[in-house]
């Protein structure tokens, strides 16, 4: 099977996991902020392991296009974020900022859990 199987192109800036709404993005950014492949498949229920490797694969056939996609899919993400943030009411800036926290208290305890659960052979 070939790796780019795995994919829908939509456009340049828009790559698929093929069966999902999953953006390969997502997939990369995790990976390269320290999730394992693992731990991807377990927070993304629609994806399988299979293609959450083909995922990081295509990222390390592909590294300098596939930085360059990360890049502007991130300065895009922010440039988004900052037009919504300014429209927002302060509630909803605090709440905001409440998730964020949460989100990274509970990724945090994930990895605290798989750290623990490990047992040395």
């Amino acid at each position: 099977m070939e790796l780019e199987s795995f994919f829908e192109f939509l456009s340049e800036g828009d790559i698929r996991i093929k069966g999902t709404r999953v953006g390969i993005e997502t997939v990369l950014d995790d990976y390269l902020s320290g999730s394992s492949p693992e731990e991807i498949a377990a927070r993304y229920r629609s994806l399988s392991l299979e293609q959450v490797y083909a995922a990081i694969t295509y990222y390390l056939h592909h590294r300098p296009k596939m930085d360059a996609y990360l890049e502007t899919w991130r300065e895009y993400t922010t440039r988004t974020e900052q037009e919504y943030d300014r429209n927002l009411p302060a509630f909803a800036l605090q709440l905001k900022e409440r998730i964020k926290n949460h989100q990274q208290t509970v990724l945090l305890a994930e990895r605290r859990i798989d750290y623990h659960s490990e047992t040395p052979e």
